[in-house]
């Protein structure tokens, strides 16, 4: 008698699409997700990677939500703008932004920094993205979630300060 378990890839017979959230199926004794809306996921048990076969993006899942795995510093970028376009329709501002050190290199030339005339005092030296202080998180084998989430951002209830954040590619 065959385990079904081996029949399907790593996350069983069916997963959530990281596009759309609708469950689809494993396909039987392949690697394979199929999604009717975003084609075929294949999943990597060696990475314990999520790779959308079409766009070959990357994803990785952490307590049973999907996170793209980025290369390019706008698609950080992009998807923290659109988390604290959220936070503002749910009533929230964001106060700060902390990303997963792994991107540090890949978003550090796009953070604000201030540099104060002569003879004024700087008010604060954190680096900033769309106005936030960012901070970077603790390594991932200090804290293993941040090898897979990419960033988290601290709010408070009201409206943020300057929304929208339109300096999206600054």
């Amino acid at each position: 008698m065959v385990n079904s378990a081996l029949q399907y890839p790593i996350y069983g017979p069916e997963i959530q699409c990281p596009h759309c959230r609708q469950t689809i199926p494993a396909l039987t004794l392949t690697d394979t997700y199929l999604c009717t809306r975003h084609g075929a996921f294949e999943a990597n048990p060696d990475s314990k990677e999520l790779v959308h076969l079409q766009s070959g993006r990357h994803w990785r899942q952490w307590e049973g939500e999907w996170y793209r795995q980025h290369t390019h510093p706008d698609g950080i970028r992009f998807e923290i703008h659109e988390a604290l376009d959220r936070l503002y329709t749910q009533g929230y501002r964001a106060t700060r932004v902390i990303i997963a050190e792994r991107y540090q290199e890949l978003v550090n030339s796009y953070l604000e920094r201030n540099n104060p005339w002569r003879g004024q005092v700087e008010t604060s030296t954190a680096p900033k993205l769309y106005g936030l202080p960012v901070e970077f998180s603790p390594p991932a084998d200090v804290d293993s979630r941040w090898a897979v989430i990419n960033f988290s951002l601290e709010k408070e209830p009201g409206v943020p300060v300057r929304y929208p954040y339109f300096r999206l590619f600054e």
